[in-house]
């Protein structure tokens, strides 16, 4: 019996250990490979857009236990810090927005929780509540990331609008790293 039960206890921890990561885990590890390192971006969708004219730059600034911030600065605005973080397997977005002094802006903190692991390459956020409450227009807005071994791609598409915006980033090619963005103490 107590053979058995020795057997049966070492099965059930090979097989904990044998378990393949899920694919939010896979994505995370992919981005997390980037901590520290910022990357030039351009405009997929629109074209162009005033807002988002000068230079784009994202930076896998903080890979802290389980959150990963990356500012994304347009030109000489660096208030702009996409905010992952990994609960139950699953990956919320945040959007954390400063003023150049550092102080929160009056819309910030909004995006969204995936509802599944999504894939080792994609994973999507529908607007929270939170986000509702805040930006009724956002009912329908859905951001999605995309990863992979050479760029790196963030998109939103407001659901029963024009709206949609893309921009890539090229993982190959990293640039010097850029000053800290609004509101972060060095």
């Amino acid at each position: 019996m107590k053979l058995t039960l020795t057997l049966i206890f070492y099965l059930i921890l090979m097989k904990g250990f044998s378990q393949e990561k899920s694919p939010s885990a896979k994505f995370w590890e992919t981005l997390s490979a980037h901590c520290g390192k910022a990357y030039e971006g351009k405009l997929v969708t629109p074209e162009s857009d005033p807002r988002f004219a000068g230079k784009l730059v994202m930076h896998v600034r903080s890979c802290e236990d389980g959150t990963l911030r990356i500012p994304f600065f347009v030109g000489d605005d660096r208030s702009r810090t996409w905010v992952l973080t990994m609960e139950n397997d699953l990956i919320q977005l945040k959007h954390d927005h400063r003023h150049a002094d550092g102080s929160e802006d009056k819309v910030t903190q909004y995006g969204g929780m995936a509802t599944n692991t999504g894939s080792a390459s994609t994973q999507f956020f529908p607007a929270d509540q939170f986000t509702v409450d805040l930006l009724p227009a956002a009912v329908g807005n859905v951001w999605w990331i995309t990863v992979d071994e050479t760029s790196f791609t963030y998109n939103l598409r407001r659901l029963g609008a024009d709206t949609h915006f893309s921009v890539r980033f090229d993982l190959t090619k990293p640039i010097e790293t850029p000053a800290a963005p609004w509101g972060w103490k060095d």
